[in-house]
């Protein structure tokens, strides 16, 4: 009887689950929306009892409709956002919320109210900050502790359990109070290259009683391994049996990552870990994550980094990322007084917006040596949720300069236009990083949305001058967290091996060497944005 694995995916909106036997064919697919209550701005929130509910709903719907037997799916593998769970010491919910509602008892990854906290910590001047780009993130989950110490102190002292999300879906499965490598890495400050805290840090924060009781787990445990079998609750609430090995979790775009990059070594016997060192990961969505892995550690500044063990147990990760990427192009659209005229036009054909703009594009750019030339009085600057990376500002701002009084669906179209290219010089600027610490990237393995959009594609190829793969299986973040189950159950002997049997390419976009000044021209224009925008910012500081 042929085995099964399962990746669970809880993204910003929505939980997904995927089906795949153990070569990566996927079989079955199923999503639920989830919620998010936003009681003010910069403050996101979510119910992990809402997401452990959608969980049930897709895992159950993919197996029934897939028809295969529960006893046949032998792991599952769970991956989700870097948001802070809160559960009080009887596993309920306790509230985050200014609201007191204990069904919002998760800060959300795109939560900015730690902001202040934040920069104090960056003030600080700790050692542990060299491990993650030299800037932490409102969106980590030290300064999201230190605000509820500060502002919710009653909740901070009573919690008995704080998880980053994909930790909480392995307790809510299995009863064990596990944490993962890649969540504490990346998110928490630890040190696994030395399997240690920074104390110093902690105690410096005046939060190093979550390291008390269990309170961020009892156990840190590497990717690969089985976080134990299905609890009977769980096992009924999914529709498997307690037989199933369950993964130890994983962020949602190292989830990405492993379902990337295994194509690199498509064609060839065995995975040669040197390989995966010209390789970047792109997980598109809401936002958007950049991953390259090394076998030594590279200091980035502005990107976060180096992690060890955050996707595989023997090498470095650093990662890059734009706060806003599909939520900034749908922003530039429906924010133009011609959107609506688009969406008609889709809605009447049958087609998406973007390919409607894509259209006017192709359209307004005949006769033209390459269609990026219309954008040459128009320029974006795309940091209009704040820098992610190479900068690691949060206050950064996007700009547009170049604007008409032109209403017309062809400007909304220039404008979309630009906006795609701004976010791929972004994407230049984190590998002009990363090939400054020693990294040799010429490939970037695409997933998410965006790849079904030609343009964002060939002017990502183009801006970069890196060729951007896409694989056969698009979903590659439930891939990644199949990969993992497989790896849990023993189908594989360890990550490498799964990724190179269960992943591969399918199609290639070169970079137009046409194009090649052009865009050097436009992301030295890019640069000067963000420092004339600095620049402006130091010269209004005394107003505030």
């Amino acid at each position: 009887m042929e085995s099964y694995v399962v990746g669970v995916d809880v993204g910003t909106a929505s939980v997904r689950a995927g089906l795949f036997d153990l070569q990566g064919n996927r079989r079955a697919i199923a999503t639920e929306p989830i919620q998010i209550h936003r009681p003010q701005p910069d403050y996101a929130e979510q119910s992990s009892e809402d997401i452990w509910r959608a969980v049930g709903v897709v895992v159950r719907r993919i197996v029934q409709e897939a028809s295969v037997p529960p006893e046949t799916v032998i792991g599952i593998g769970f991956d989700a956002t870097c948001s802070l769970v809160v559960l009080d010491r009887a596993d309920r919910p306790l509230s985050v919320s200014p609201t007191g509602d204990p069904r919002w008892n998760i800060i959300m990854w795109m939560d900015h109210r730690a902001t202040r906290e934040a920069e104090e910590i960056n003030a600080g001047g700790y050692e542990v900050l060299r491990y993650v780009g030299g800037v932490i993130s409102p969106e980590m989950e030290t300064p999201k502790l230190l605000w509820l110490k500060r502002h919710l102190p009653a909740v901070f002292e009573s919690a008995g359990k704080f998880f980053d999300l994909a930790d909480f879906l392995v307790y809510r499965s299995t009863g064990n109070n596990i944490r993962s490598v890649c969540t504490k890495v990346c998110k928490w400050t630890y040190l696994a290259h030395e399997s240690r805290w920074d104390m110093h840090y902690l105690r410096a924060l005046g939060i190093e009683s979550i390291l008390e009781a269990g309170r961020a787990g009892d156990a840190i445990r590497p990717l690969g391994e089985s976080a134990g079998k299905l609890t009977r609750e769980a096992a009924n609430h999914l529709g498997l049996t307690e037989r199933t090995q369950v993964a130890v979790g994983i962020i949602d775009a190292h989830a990405g990552t492993v379902g990337l990059l295994g194509a690199v070594w498509s064609g060839q016997p065995r995975p040669e870990l040197a390989q995966l060192e010209r390789a970047m990961a792109l997980i598109g969505g809401t936002s958007s994550c950049l991953m390259a892995l090394s076998r030594e550690a590279r200091f980035v500044p502005g990107v976060w980094g180096p992690y060890y063990g955050a996707v595989l147990p023997e090498m470095w990760m650093n990662e890059g990322g734009q706060s806003a990427a599909g939520a900034l192009i749908d922003y530039t659209l429906q924010h133009h007084a011609q959107y609506a005229t688009l969406e008609a036009q889709a809605q009447a054909e049958g087609i998406s917006v973007y390919e409607v703009a894509n259209r006017l594009i192709d359209k307004m750019s005949a006769g033209l040596p390459f269609p990026a030339l219309l954008t040459r009085w128009l320029h974006v600057y795309p940091d209009h949720y704040g820098n992610r990376s190479p900068y690691g500002d949060p206050y950064s701002r996007g700009i547009v300069d170049g604007l008409t009084l032109d209403t017309s669906p062809e400007s909304l179209a220039l404008l979309y236009y630009a906006t795609l290219q701004a976010l791929a010089y972004n994407i230049r600027d984190v590998l002009r990083a990363l090939r400054e610490a020693g990294y040799h990237i010429d490939q970037i393995y695409a997933t998410g949305g965006s790849i079904r959009n030609r343009y964002w594609l060939q002017e990502h190829a183009d801006a970069t001058g890196c060729r951007v793969i896409i694989n056969r299986e698009p979903e590659a973040v439930l891939l990644g967290g199949a990969v993992l189950g497989a790896v849990a159950a023993g189908a594989y002997s360890d990550m490498p091996s799964a990724m190179h049997a269960m992943s591969r390419p399918e199609r290639v976009v070169e970079p137009n060497p046409a194009t090649a000044e052009y865009h050097a021209v436009r992301f030295e224009i890019f640069r000067e944005m963000y420092q004339q925008h600095l620049e402006r910012r130091r010269r209004m500081a005394r107003f505030i």
